[in-house]
């Protein structure tokens, strides 16, 4: 016997009454309502559709029950209540309801009562693992990226640098996005002290609550089983495991995206305004992270609701009007704040060129993005055809050398299931609401994977961490759809090709990097082929040798990232461009510090180490660690100096925040410290990941002249010379460990870094300490 078709009922029992032995308990109040292929008996009068194994019909205990009432659902009785165990995360309780001696945490343990006894702790076991992953060794990054870092140690200093994301506390300028993700990071701070465990714990627990979310979004529409890949997929995925563990706003995005996601399904169910109120919420929040990213898949999810949700158009064109001034509240008043506070009181807004945060919006973290027209961007504008400065575009993009590693393990996998579970569910009723999680999950990673793959502006490997739940979605959904059809030649053989086409690639990732585990691919790809064999034959196998058959394939499909994500977890990162796993051939490089990049600047040449290298500079760095004092982090072409910056006049300003900061020696932290509390900045320097590294040595706020890029026109030259008048700058940081003097890259002679060096030149004397050159802005030349 076939399973019913999706969206076809099973014929109702002719009992009225549950058989004897089975009583009946209420339907949970967040029960989802009946839908497709698995849907429940009771509201609807229907039976659940009967499953097969091995080519023999098995059914769940309730799908053999006769229709409840109304509000009930029927549970079977017996000795532990337990179902027929064939299928994950089918059928009935066991053990209770969770009350007794042990109470609450028995109910946390046993979860919810018509559940398997093995669901509940196999979740919080995948929560366990991903904790484990996500907090191992978290300290090995250092500071991580010291630019969020620096408005890390600023928001915990000040209630005012809080607000506003500034990158010192004494609030001369901002973070180039909004403050949202620093939040969490500064109230940590607060709490523990200034540390590397206190400022990435918050996002490794975002790691770990966005693989719980996931989870619970896959589970209520389909089964434990599918919760589960889902969230194993998300948790092992490299970049994610790289993201978070780091300070970058892009584990508070993705936390935020998987939220609302979860909102939006929940209210598909029933056209429930408070869920989809909820999800504009949650959109405002992820805004507050990375702007306008986080909109990125609002179309497709408006769309998904505004078809499926079981209610009249009227009331769905209304309720999505409603979700959108939510997102506007959530989002809108931390924007009306910076927009309307007067400007001479609040920080420049960090990679603007206006001092507006809607011009940072719209333009540099917006469109800009997408064109590559970037005012104050390193390097400038787009490439040519088909390019970028950024790296070649196109539909291959994600899979080629520098991101392949990072998040296109299962994306050809999630690409086929998502396939998969449309046709499956096509002739459901419009409101199906698993076919509305297909097209809600596979809207979000077609939308992103489109504007990934095309985007012409600065795009950089870790962005595809958004990416990394809709492919653990898709792939969950669809491999527990498929295997429940297993029975069936088609469902098999699709299984089969998924896993093998995934074991092929994985070989292909994995032999990449030649010179990392080589055992690793030929496990990987054995395995697959072999586990795609057993899935083809899987009617006519028996119940353990069909689990082992499916066991080996979720092995195979997860070997390539796991070994990738375990490499990443035990390797340092640190500066603004990181990447996960080994060093690969042929990848376009990042500018990282230890443990980041794997090359040169964009479209040059790959450098040898973790660390990498500029065309024609000094390589950095190896296995995560900085590079030696004196030692070109990532040298630039041309010429080298210690820690990233170009020894002698005319330098670079440390590739104007990209490259990891500077090395501070003991005499200069102490320098800085002496008399800190009579200037409002201990020093001044060009560009942010210069000043951040002085300022998280001496815990007191540096000005970092120009912002991130060094490029944007904060202070004025006016402004600067007043503020040394006015005795709030102490010393001003030329050449030396910490990078060197003048414009920073894409700012050019013209640029306020370089007008300000020549002024402090021609007006102070200069002194060296350690390898840094100084000037003391409080005596002035006679």
């Amino acid at each position: 016997m076939s399973p019913a078709p999706p969206g076809a009922s099973a014929p109702p029992p002719a009992p009225a009454q549950a058989p004897a032995g089975v009583q009946r308990t209420p339907v949970p109040a967040d029960a989802p309502p009946p839908s497709g292929p698995r849907a429940t008996a009771g509201t609807s009068g229907t039976a659940l559709a009967t499953t097969t194994q091995g080519g023999t019909t098995t059914g769940t205990a309730t799908a053999q029950l006769a229709a409840a009432e109304p509000g009930t659902l029927p549970t079977p009785a017996g000795p532990g209540g337990q179902p027929p165990a064939d299928e994950p995360g089918e059928g009935g309780g066991g053990g209770g309801d969770g009350e007794g001696p042990s109470g609450f945490p028995a109910r946390v343990w046993r979860g919810r009562p018509e559940d398997p006894q093995w669901v509940r702790p196999a979740f919080l076991g995948l929560l366990l693992v991903t904790a484990v992953l996500y907090f191992w060794d978290l300290n090995n990054s250092g500071w991580a990226n010291s630019f969020y870092s620096a408005a890390v140690q600023a928001g915990s200093k000040s209630w005012k640098a809080f607000l506003f994301g500034s990158l010192d506390s004494g609030n001369s300028i901002t973070v180039d996005k909004p403050a949202g993700a620093l939040w969490p990071m500064a109230l940590s701070v607060r709490l523990f002290g200034l540390n590397s465990w206190a400022i990435l714990a918050p996002e490794a627990l975002m790691g770990v609550a966005t693989v719980a979310v996931l989870y619970a979004a896959v589970r209520r529409r389909f089964n434990a089983a599918a919760g589960l890949i889902a969230g194993g997929v998300l948790a092992v995925t490299p970049v994610a495991a790289l993201m978070f563990r780091f300070n970058n706003p892009d584990a508070m995005l993705a936390l935020f995206m998987v939220v609302a996601i979860y909102c939006v399904l929940r209210a598909l169910e029933n056209a429930n305004t408070k869920w989809l109120l909820l999800a504009g919420a949650a959109f405002g929040l992820a805004f507050l992270a990375k702007t306008l990213q986080a909109w990125l898949i609002l179309p497709p999810l408006a769309i998904v609701y505004g078809v499926l949700a079981p209610t009249t158009l009227r009331k769905r064109l209304g309720q999505i009007g409603l979700a959108g001034l939510a997102i506007l509240v959530s989002a809108g008043w931390w924007v009306a704040i910076v927009e309307l506070w007067p400007a001479s009181s609040r920080p420049y807004i960090g990679g603007s060129q206006d001092n507006s945060f809607l011009g940072l919006t719209f333009g540099y973290n917006g469109f800009g993005r997408i064109t590559g027209n970037e005012t104050g961007s390193v390097g400038g504008g787009g490439g040519g055809a088909g390019g970028s400065r950024w790296g070649a575009t196109g539909i291959t993009r994600l899979f080629a050398a520098d991101m392949g590693g990072q998040i296109a393990w299962l994306l050809p996998a999630a690409f086929i299931l998502l396939v998969a579970g449309l046709w499956l569910t096509w002739r459901a009723k419009r409101t199906d609401t698993q076919r509305g999680a297909f097209l809600a999950w596979g809207g979000a990673l077609l939308m992103t994977f489109l504007t990934f793959s095309f985007m012409s502006g600065i795009f950089h490997q870790y962005y595809n961490i958004a990416l990394a739940p809709y492919i653990g979605a898709l792939v969950g959904m669809g491999a527990t759809m498929l295997w429940e059809r297993r029975s069936q030649i088609a469902a098999s053989a699709v299984l089969a090709v998924t896993v093998v086409v995934t074991a092929i690639w994985s070989y292909v990732l994995l032999n990449r990097s030649t010179d990392w585990y080589p055992g690793v691919r030929y496990a990987v790809l054995i395995g697959g082929v072999v586990a795609a064999v057993g899935l083809l034959l899987v009617a006519k196998l028996g119940r353990q040798l069909a689990l082992a058959a499916a066991g080996l394939g979720i092995a195979a499909s997860v070997g390539g990232p796991l070994a990738y994500t375990l490499q990443t977890v035990n390797t340092g990162h640190s500066g603004s461009i990181v990447t996960a796993g080994p060093a690969v051939q042929g990848g376009r490089g990042g500018f990282g510090g230890g443990g980041g990049g794997r090359g040169g600047f964009p479209g040059g040449a790959a450098g040898g180490t973790r660390a990498g290298g500029f065309p024609g500079g000094a390589q950095g760095g190896q296995n995560g660690q900085p590079p030696q004092q004196g030692q070109g982090q990532q040298g630039f072409p041309g010429g080298a100096g210690a820690r990233g910056g170009m020894g002698g006049g005319g330098g670079m300003g440390g590739m104007g925040g990209l490259l990891d900061g500077a090395t501070v020696s003991t005499a200069m932290k102490t320098l800085l410290e002496t008399d800190a509390s009579k200037y409002t900045w201990v020093a001044a320097t060009i560009g942010s990941q210069n000043s951040s590294s002085y300022q998280l040595a001496t815990n007191d706020p540096v000005m970092a002249i120009g912002g991130f890029n060094g490029t944007d026109p904060s202070p004025t030259l006016a402004q600067f010379k007043k503020y040394v008048a006015d005795g709030k700058i102490h010393y001003f940081i030329g050449s030396g460990s910490g990078g060197g003097r003048g414009g920073a890259m894409g700012g050019g002679s013209s640029g306020t870094g370089t007008s300000i060096t020549s002024w402090v030149e021609s007006s102070f004397t200069k002194k060296t300490v350690g390898s840094d050159t100084v000037y003391d802005l409080t005596v002035p030349k006679s």
